[in-house]
Parts: C-alpha cells; sequence; structure tokens
C-alpha cells in the first residue's frame, strides 16, 4: 500500500485533495445568498405597494421604508381603535332606541 504524499504549502491537504467538492459548495452558497437577497428585494418591492408614499422612495432608502411601514402600521391601528369605538356608541344607541319603543 502506497502511502500519498500531501503538499500543505500554500493550500492544506484536503484543499488539494478534494478540489472538486470545494467549487461545488461555494457557487451553492453564493445562489443560496442571492436567492435571499433576490427575497428581500421582493419584499420589499411589496412594502412600497402597500405604505402610502412608499412606491415614489429610492429602493435604496430602505431604513426610511421601514420607519413610514411602522408610523402606517400605528395609524392603521388607531383607525381600528377609533371604529371599534365608534362601532360600540352606534351599537349602545340602537339598543337604547330599542328600548324606547323607536
Amino acid at each position: 500500500m502506497t502511502q500519498k504524499k500531501y503538499e500543505t504549502s500554500g493550500n492544506n491537504a484536503v484543499h488539494q485533495h478534494l478540489p472538486g467538492l470545494l467549487r461545488v459548495r461555494r457557487p451553492e452558497k453564493r445562489r443560496r445568498e442571492e436567492k435571499g437577497e433576490e427575497e428581500v428585494e421582493r419584499k420589499i418591492v411589496a412594502l412600497q405597494r402597500i405604505v402610502p408614499g412608499g412606491e415614489s422612495r429610492d429602493p435604496r432608502e430602505v431604513e426610511k421604508l421601514f420607519e413610514e411601514t411602522a408610523e402606517y402600521i400605528l395609524a392603521l391601528q388607531n383607525q381600528v381603535k377609533t371604529m371599534r369605538v365608534l362601532a360600540s356608541f352606534f351599537e349602545g344607541l340602537g339598543k337604547e332606541n330599542m328600548k324606547l319603543g323607536g
């Protein structure tokens, strides 16, 4: 049985012995990273469509878009609370009118 002699100058023995395996992994990692970046970009575009004034923003101003999104969510929450109060008020008026025969 002959023993393989590994050179370790520059690259380690594993790199020299398994170059094909290493080449396969790096492109896969890049593809995953690119796919992740594409997914993030897709979500940013979706946010730009939802948030008022978002489409006119520069896509590189992501931080500002996130701030605007947070403000928009708070405004929507306040609108929902207001509508619930109004609905409750009018429901109470309806019940009161029924008691009075109206």
